[in-house]
Parts: C-alpha cells; sequence; structure tokens
C-alpha cells in the first residue's frame, strides 16, 4: 500500500500517443515522513504536480514541433512531464526538474510506460542557489506563475540557469501575472512574443498563451 491512489490515462499530444500515470484525484495525500512538507509543500498542495492541467497539455503540443536540435532543454515545475516526454521522443537533450518529492518517481514510471530511455530528472527549488545544475539553452515550463512569489522566484531561477544566449517558453493560464513576469524577463535582456495554446480545451486555448521570450548574445 502506497498510501494515494492513481490511475492510468491514455493522451494524444499532437499525434504523439502518451500513457501516464497521474494520481486518481485532488484528494490524495502522503507524506509520511514530512519531506514534501519540509518542501514547503502543504496537503492542499501536494497534488498538484500529479494532475494533468489543460496548459500543460497546450506546453507539450507546442513542443512536439518546437526546433530542439542541438539546444541543452530544462523543463521547470515539470510535474507529470508531458513535455519532458514528447521531448525525449524526439530525441532532445531534456532535464526535467521539479521541487515535489515524488515527481522523479512519476517521471520515471512514465518514461518507461511509454517504452523511452530514462529521462535526467534534477530536484530544483526556485529559490535554491546551488548552480550544480548548470546552464541551458531552453527552459520550459507551465503553469508555472499561481502564486505571486512565483514571478521573482522563477525569474530568478531563469536568471541564474539559462545561458547568455537562450530562449524561455512559460505556458500560461491567465491567472494574472504575465506583465509582472514579462517585465523582470524585460530587465534580463530577454524580448517577448506570444504563442497561441493549440490543445488544451477550449478555454486555454482563448485564453492561454505560451509566452516566448529570446535572448541574443550581447
Amino acid at each position: 500500500m502506497i498510501g494515494y491512489n492513481t490511475q492510468i490515462v491514455s493522451l494524444q499530444i499532437g499525434g504523439i500517443p502518451l500513457q501516464l500515470r497521474i494520481l486518481a484525484d485532488r484528494q490524495q495525500f502522503h507524506d509520511p515522513d514530512g519531506e514534501a512538507e519540509r518542501a514547503g509543500i502543504s496537503s492542499a498542495t501536494w497534488p498538484i504536480f500529479g494532475m494533468i492541467w489543460p496548459v500543460g497539455m497546450a506546453l507539450a503540443e507546442e513542443m512536439t514541433r518546437f526546433p530542439v536540435e542541438g539546444l541543452r532543454v530544462l523543463e521547470m515545475g515539470c510535474g507529470m512531464a508531458m513535455s519532458s516526454l514528447v521531448l525525449q521522443r524526439r530525441g532532445a537533450d531534456i532535464t526535467a526538474s521539479d521541487n515535489h518529492p515524488l515527481a522523479e518517481e512519476f517521471l520515471r514510471h512514465n518514461a518507461s510506460l511509454n517504452d523511452l530511455a530514462p529521462i535526467t530528472y534534477r530536484s530544483a527549488p526556485w529559490g535554491d542557489t546551488d548552480d550544480s545544475l548548470g546552464q541551458f539553452d531552453l527552459m520550459i515550463g507551465s503553469d508555472v506563475l499561481y502564486e505571486p512569489d512565483h514571478v521573482v522566484l522563477l525569474a530568478g531561477f531563469i536568471e541564474r540557469h539559462a545561458k547568455p544566449q537562450a530562449q524561455v517558453l512559460v505556458a500560461d493560464a491567465g491567472r494574472g501575472y504575465r506583465g509582472q513576469f514579462s517585465k523582470r524577463m524585460a530587465a534580463q535582456g530577454y524580448e517577448r512574443t506570444e504563442l497561441a495554446c493549440r490543445a488544451g480545451g477550449a478555454e486555454i486555448e482563448a485564453r492561454g498563451r505560451i509566452l516566448q521570450f529570446a535572448r541574443a548574445m550581447v
């Protein structure tokens, strides 16, 4: 007995079939050793990592065609890591990261479930100043701006781990923090464009956006 319930779901992301083991619902919680609590994850937010979110599907859809050849890619706050799974299938140099104590276990299981080689995973709290993670050409994340303090934390994390010439894609569901985050990215030298969400359902496709930031070598 593992202390929480799961289910297997089947998806099509841009014509790519995926099977995912996810949490059964948003009522799941299991933190017997207090690991999640020490990471700042409450019982209310504990199950968020293990669900499929529409804006995450939109980012994964974009990753089925986004040019990634030769790029070192990091998925931030990966959760169920749909984008990482898609990119692994495409042969990209992908690293998935999250702060949840079970994210790596679910990633490993889901890679195997889809007959994929293991995906490199790093625990990466956005406020951590550990530089061993290195720097990336492309950093991606979905629904990573859902709390006010995420704007500062995520922008700081990107500043530490993006190469001088880099791209950042953030799929946003329209929670109200786009402007603040864009200002901080502009201060780092990024120019912003927007891509449409082409998956995730009518509501996300209507009000969601994929924010694309690009910074040229100075």
